[in-house]
Protein backbone atom coordinates (compact mmCIF):
# COMPACT_ATOMS: atom_id res chain seq x y z
CA UNK A 1 0.00 0.00 0.00
CA UNK A 2 1.64 3.40 -1.02
CA UNK A 3 1.83 6.77 0.66
CA UNK A 4 0.70 10.01 -1.18
CA UNK A 5 3.34 11.17 -1.79
CA UNK A 6 4.49 14.61 -0.01
CA UNK A 7 4.86 17.93 -2.25
CA UNK A 8 4.64 20.62 0.41
CA UNK A 9 7.71 23.29 0.75
CA UNK A 10 8.83 22.74 4.20
CA UNK A 11 11.73 25.07 3.35
CA UNK A 12 9.73 27.86 5.73
CA UNK A 13 10.60 25.57 8.64
CA UNK A 14 14.05 27.31 8.77
CA UNK A 15 12.93 30.62 9.48
CA UNK A 16 9.97 29.71 11.78
CA UNK A 17 8.48 27.71 14.80
CA UNK A 18 6.88 24.21 12.89
CA UNK A 19 2.95 24.72 14.58
CA UNK A 20 2.59 20.41 13.94
CA UNK A 21 6.01 19.72 16.40
CA UNK A 22 5.96 23.38 17.84
CA UNK A 23 10.39 22.39 17.03
CA UNK A 24 11.79 26.10 15.91
CA UNK A 25 14.56 25.62 14.14
CA UNK A 26 15.14 28.64 13.40
CA UNK A 27 16.78 29.22 16.81
CA UNK A 28 19.64 26.76 16.48
CA UNK A 29 23.17 27.91 16.55
CA UNK A 30 25.81 26.14 14.24
CA UNK A 31 26.97 24.62 17.66
CA UNK A 32 23.66 23.11 18.36
CA UNK A 33 22.74 20.90 15.19
CA UNK A 34 24.82 18.12 16.19
CA UNK A 35 23.44 17.89 19.22
CA UNK A 36 20.00 18.03 18.05
CA UNK A 37 20.50 15.20 16.03
CA UNK A 38 21.92 13.30 19.00
CA UNK A 39 19.52 14.00 21.12
CA UNK A 40 16.90 12.20 18.93
CA UNK A 41 18.42 8.75 19.40
CA UNK A 42 16.77 7.85 22.72
CA UNK A 43 13.46 8.02 20.84
CA UNK A 44 14.22 5.77 18.22
CA UNK A 45 16.14 3.05 20.12
CA UNK A 46 12.19 2.53 22.41
CA UNK A 47 10.14 3.12 18.96
CA UNK A 48 12.10 0.04 16.97
CA UNK A 49 11.63 -2.06 19.89
CA UNK A 50 7.97 -1.96 19.78
CA UNK A 51 5.67 -4.38 19.00
CA UNK A 52 3.47 -2.39 16.21
CA UNK A 53 6.84 -1.27 14.31
CA UNK A 54 5.47 -2.37 11.27
CA UNK A 55 1.93 -0.71 11.63
CA UNK A 56 0.89 2.31 9.50
CA UNK A 57 -1.57 4.20 12.04
CA UNK A 58 -3.67 4.84 8.66
CA UNK A 59 -2.91 4.11 5.28
CA UNK A 60 -1.94 7.63 4.19
CA UNK A 61 0.71 7.62 7.09
CA UNK A 62 3.90 5.44 7.76
CA UNK A 63 4.35 2.77 10.21
CA UNK A 64 7.48 4.16 13.04
CA UNK A 65 9.98 1.45 10.95
CA UNK A 66 9.07 3.57 7.88
CA UNK A 67 9.95 6.55 9.25
CA UNK A 68 13.19 5.42 11.34
CA UNK A 69 14.41 4.33 7.96
CA UNK A 70 13.64 7.51 6.74
CA UNK A 71 15.67 9.44 9.06
CA UNK A 72 18.58 7.01 8.93
CA UNK A 73 18.55 8.13 5.09
CA UNK A 74 17.70 11.73 5.85
CA UNK A 75 21.46 12.21 7.88
CA UNK A 76 23.07 10.67 4.82
CA UNK A 77 21.55 12.82 2.30
CA UNK A 78 22.09 15.84 4.47
CA UNK A 79 25.92 14.78 5.07
CA UNK A 80 26.53 14.25 1.27
CA UNK A 81 24.27 17.92 1.28
CA UNK A 82 27.04 19.41 3.46
CA UNK A 83 30.19 17.62 2.33
CA UNK A 84 29.32 19.26 -1.22
CA UNK A 85 28.89 23.13 0.65
CA UNK A 86 32.12 22.53 2.00
CA UNK A 87 33.67 21.25 -1.06
CA UNK A 88 32.70 22.99 -3.61
CA UNK A 89 31.08 27.10 -4.58
CA UNK A 90 27.29 26.66 -4.44
CA UNK A 91 26.72 23.22 -5.64
CA UNK A 92 23.73 21.86 -6.73
CA UNK A 93 22.16 19.27 -4.76
CA UNK A 94 21.66 16.19 -6.35
CA UNK A 95 17.53 15.13 -6.10
CA UNK A 96 16.43 12.98 -3.39
CA UNK A 97 12.63 12.17 -3.73
CA UNK A 98 11.97 10.69 -0.18
CA UNK A 99 8.67 9.09 -1.47
CA UNK A 100 10.55 7.06 -3.82
CA UNK A 101 13.19 6.33 -1.54
CA UNK A 102 10.85 4.38 0.83
CA UNK A 103 9.37 2.51 -2.15
CA UNK A 104 12.69 1.34 -3.71
CA UNK A 105 14.28 0.55 -0.53
CA UNK A 106 11.25 -1.52 1.41
CA UNK A 107 11.16 0.43 4.25
CA UNK A 108 8.44 -1.50 5.53
CA UNK A 109 10.34 -4.47 5.12
CA UNK A 110 13.59 -3.73 6.57
CA UNK A 111 15.06 -5.40 10.21
CA UNK A 112 13.84 -3.02 12.34
CA UNK A 113 17.46 -3.75 14.70
CA UNK A 114 19.49 -2.84 11.59
CA UNK A 115 17.21 0.71 11.21
CA UNK A 116 18.93 1.17 14.17
CA UNK A 117 22.06 0.24 14.14
CA UNK A 118 22.13 2.00 10.71
CA UNK A 119 20.45 4.98 11.96
CA UNK A 120 22.53 5.92 15.25
CA UNK A 121 25.80 5.37 12.71
CA UNK A 122 24.22 8.05 10.07
CA UNK A 123 23.42 10.08 12.64
CA UNK A 124 27.04 10.47 14.79
CA UNK A 125 28.45 11.11 11.26
CA UNK A 126 26.00 13.82 10.44
CA UNK A 127 26.21 15.05 13.84
CA UNK A 128 30.39 14.73 13.93
CA UNK A 129 30.76 16.69 10.87
CA UNK A 130 28.23 19.96 12.05
CA UNK A 131 30.29 19.58 14.88
CA UNK A 132 33.76 20.10 13.06
CA UNK A 133 31.92 22.78 11.03
CA UNK A 134 34.24 26.35 11.12
CA UNK A 135 31.77 29.28 11.95
CA UNK A 136 33.06 30.80 9.37
CA UNK A 137 31.90 27.59 6.48
CA UNK A 138 28.30 28.77 8.16
CA UNK A 139 27.20 30.63 5.27
CA UNK A 140 28.53 28.77 2.23
CA UNK A 141 25.91 28.02 -0.02
CA UNK A 142 24.27 25.86 -1.98
CA UNK A 143 21.07 24.95 -4.27
CA UNK A 144 18.02 22.27 -3.97
CA UNK A 145 16.69 21.06 -6.75
CA UNK A 146 13.98 22.75 -7.04
CA UNK A 147 15.62 26.01 -6.54
CA UNK A 148 15.67 26.14 -2.41
CA UNK A 149 18.83 28.25 -1.53
CA UNK A 150 20.66 26.76 1.17
CA UNK A 151 23.95 28.25 3.65
CA UNK A 152 25.63 25.39 5.59
CA UNK A 153 23.36 26.65 8.66
CA UNK A 154 20.35 26.72 7.43
CA UNK A 155 20.39 23.17 5.83
CA UNK A 156 21.49 22.26 9.41
CA UNK A 157 18.43 24.01 10.50
CA UNK A 158 16.18 22.43 7.78
CA UNK A 159 17.36 18.90 8.73
CA UNK A 160 17.39 19.63 12.45
CA UNK A 161 13.98 20.31 11.91
CA UNK A 162 13.01 17.14 10.20
CA UNK A 163 14.66 14.91 12.91
CA UNK A 164 12.48 16.47 15.36
CA UNK A 165 9.41 16.03 13.69
CA UNK A 166 9.49 12.63 12.73
CA UNK A 167 9.90 11.65 16.36
CA UNK A 168 7.03 14.03 16.91
CA UNK A 169 5.49 11.87 13.97
CA UNK A 170 6.32 8.68 16.10
CA UNK A 171 5.61 9.51 19.73
CA UNK A 172 2.20 7.49 20.35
Amino acid sequence: MSITPDTKDWTWVIEQECPDCGFNASLLTLDQIGDTARAQLPHWREVLTREDVRERPNPGVWSALEYAAHVRDVHKVMLGRLNLMLTQDNPGFPNWDQDEAAETGNYAAQDPQQVLADLEANAEEFAAAYDAVEPTHADRTGLRSNGSHFTVLTLGRYAAHDLVHHVWDTRN
